[in-house]
C-alpha cells in the first residue's frame, strides 16, 4: 500500500514508497531470479537464530507432531487435514443465510469516503456506503455477522450489515489499515500500520488488550495464522521483515528479514499449514517460508509487484495479483510454479480482493485505475471491468464459505 500524505513519519514513508518503487523498476531483473534469500530468521534481541523462534507455549508444534497438533484452545478443528477444507464451492454459513450477495468496494484514496457497492450477479453499481476517510479493506467479523470498513485518516472501523448493505455504527480506533481475528475469536487484530503497532483488541468492542511494537518492524499491514492457531506472521512492508507473534502471549517469537529491497505485502498459509507464502512487492518475488523453522525455503520469481494471494475454492492454486503487470499468476501449490497467467486486455493494476462463493470468479480491485476486475477461474478470462471513483483498494465479496473469518477482505477457514 502507499500511506496517505501528511505530516512527520507517514510523509517520509510516502516520499520514500517513491524512492524505493524507483529503484525497483531499475533492479528488477536482479531482484526477480527466483532464487531463496541467505538470510536467516532473527531472534527479538537481534541475534540469528536455529529455529526463527523462542520457547513459549505459543512456539509451533514439537518436531514430528505436524502442523495441526496441539491446537489453538477454542479453535474449530480443521477439516481432512486441509486448512481450507471449510471453504469448498457453496458451503456456507447458516450465519450468512440471508446476507445480500454483494461487492464492496472501500475507496482509499486520502480524501476518499465511500464504499461502493457491485451486485456480482449483473456486474452493475447498485449503490454506494458513506464511511470514513480513506477506507482501505472491508474485513468481515470473526462470525460471519458483520463487516467492517478500515478507514485510516478518520481513525475508525466502520461496522456494516451484510444482510442489508448498510452502515451501523462508527468506532474509534487509531489509524488502522487492516484487520483480523484469531483462531479462537476471542481477539481481534488491528494493524496500526502509521504507529507501527499490532494491536489486540477485544473482537467487538475493540477495546485495547495490548499494543505489540516488533524489532525493527515497520509498517505492519498483513497477517496469517499458523495452522493450529497458536502464532500469527505479520509482514512489515517498509522494514522488508516477517515478523512471528504468539497468539495468547503476544510476545515477539522470531523475525525474518528479507533484505533492503524487500516490500512484503499479502502473506497466506499453505493448504497442508506447512508454508507461508509471502507477496514481495520489492524484490518481485513470491517467498515461501517454513512454518516449522521459521526460515525461507523457496522463493519464485513474478512478473511485477505480487501483491494480494487467494486460494482456490478446491485448495490446488494460488491466485497472485501482479499490480506492477496488469496480471494474475496462478500458482500450484503441489509443484510451486506458476502454471498460468491472466492478462487484462490494455493493462491494469489488480490488487486486493476475493474469490466468489461458488469459486468461479476472482475479484480485484484496480488500485489506480478506478476499476474492479472480475476474472473468470477456468479460463482467466476478464468477465467484467467495473467503473467505480477513487483509489478502489481491499474489496470484499460477501457473502463467501468457511465457518469462522480470520479478517483481511475474507480469509475464512
Amino acid at each position: 500500500m502507499i500511506r496517505s500524505a501528511g505530516s512527520g513519519v507517514g510523509a517520509f514513508r510516502t516520499a520514500r514508497f517513491g524512492v524505493v518503487a524507483a529503484l525497483v523498476a531499475l533492479a528488477v531483473a536482479g531482484c526477480s531470479s527466483g532464487r531463496a534469500s541467505t538470510a536467516g530468521p532473527v531472534s527479538p534481541s537481534g541475534t540469528r537464530s536455529p529455529s526463527g523462534s523462542t520457547a513459549s507455549t505459543d512456539d509451533p508444534t514439537p518436531v514430528g507432531t505436524g502442523p495441526f497438533a496441539h491446537p489453538l484452545p477454542g479453535m474449530p478443528p480443521v477439516i481432512d487435514g486441509d486448512v481450507y477444507g471449510a471453504d469448498r464451492p457453496g458451503e456456507l454459513s447458516p450465519a450468512v443465510a440471508g446476507d445480500r450477495p454483494m461487492v464492496y468496494v472501500p475507496d482509499s484514496s486520502p480524501t476518499g469516503h465511500t464504499v461502493t457497492l457491485i451486485d456480482p450477479a449483473t456486474y452493475k453499481v447498485v449503490g454506494h456506503i458513506e464511511v470514513g476517510d480513506l477506507s482501505q479493506h472491508v474485513t468481515p467479523s470473526y462470525d460471519l455477522t458483520r463487516l467492517y470498513t478500515n478507514s485510516s485518516v478518520s481513525n475508525e472501523l466502520v461496522q456494516l450489515d451484510p444482510r442489508t448493505a448498510r452502515k451501523v455504527r462508527s468506532i474509534s480506533v487509531p489509524r488502522p489499515y487492516n484487520l483480523y481475528f484469531t483462531p479462537d475469536g476471542k481477539q481481534a487484530v488491528v494493524m496500526v500500520e502509521q504507529h507501527d503497532v499490532i494491536q489486540f483488541s477485544r473482537p467487538k468492542s475493540f477495546k485495547v488488550i495490548k499494543g505489540v511494537t516488533a524489532p525493527g518492524c515497520s509498517g505492519p499491514n498483513h497477517a496469517d495464522f499458523s495452522a493450529n492457531g497458536r502464532f500469527m506472521v505479520v509482514t512489515c512492508e517498509f522494514s522488508g521483515e516477517l515478523v512471528k507473534i504468539g497468539t495468547l502471549s503476544h510476545k515477539v517469537l522470531g523475525v525474518l528479514r528479507f533484505g533492503p529491497m524487500s516490500m512484503p505485502q499479502d502473506v497466506r498459509l499453505s493448504p497442508d499449514g506447512r508454508s507461508f507464502y509471502v507477496a514481495d512487492m520489492g524484490t518481485n518475488q513470491l517467498r515461501r517460508v517454513s512454518a516449522k523453522t521459521f526460515k525461507q525455503v523457496g522463493a519464485l520469481a513474478m512478473p511485477s509487484h505480487p501483491h494480494g494471494l487467494y486460494i482456490s475454492r478446491d485448495s490446488r492454486f494460488l491466485y497472485v495479483s501482479d499490480r506492477g503487470a496488469g496480471k494474475v499468476s496462478v500458482v500450484s501449490f503441489r509443484t510451486h510454479r506458476i502454471v498460468d497467467t491472466w492478462v487484462i486486455p490494455g493493462g491494469g493494476s489488480p490488487d486486493m480482493g476475493g474469490v466468489s462463493a461458488d469459486g468461479k470468479t476472482l475479484w480485484l480491485a484496480g488500485r489506480y485505475d478506478h476499476e474492479v476486475y472480475a476474472f473468470d477461474t477456468a479460463t482467466g478470462k476478464l468477465r467484467a471491468r467495473i467503473q467505480v471513483p477513487g483509489s478502489p483498494h481491499g474489496l470484499c465479496v460477501w457473502p463467501q464459505p468457511g465457518r469462522y473469518s480470520l479478517g483481511h477482505t475474507g480469509n475464512l477457514r
